[in-house]
């Protein structure tokens, strides 16, 4: 999709088992739907203020962008690419696909737009 770098579910459950400081896991959706649940280990950054964090990112060598279904976090990783950043990695099917592949959801702590 858009050209970009994907993961599907068990590739990425894969990582956080066995190298979970080798990447950025970002969840990109609105908070109210990131209330209803996230990835472990996911920063919390709905998508409009993406263009905010490109100079914190670019420190990263991976990272992983989600949303529901993989749309949006696919539109994520094609602007990244616009703006020199090619580290942005699509969790293909979102994370509908990652919950029904059986992998953990978490209750978020804090579900706040700074992250």
């Amino acid at each position: 999709m858009f050209g970009i770098q994907e993961i599907d579910a068990a590739g990425l459950a894969d990582w956080m088992e066995r190298e979970p400081e080798s990447f950025l896991l970002v969840d990109v959706r609105s908070p109210a739907e990131m209330a209803q649940g996230m990835l472990p280990g996911a920063q919390a950054v709905p998508m409009h203020l993406v263009p905010l964090r490109l100079d914190e990112w670019r420190q990263y060598e991976k990272i992983v962008f989600y949303c529901r279904t993989g749309a949006r976090s696919g539109q994520v990783c094609a602007y990244l690419q616009q703006q020199g950043l090619n580290q942005g990695i699509n969790l293909r099917g979102g994370i509908v696909d990652w919950y029904r592949q059986g992998f953990p959801i978490a209750a978020p702590a804090t579900v706040s737009a700074a992250g």
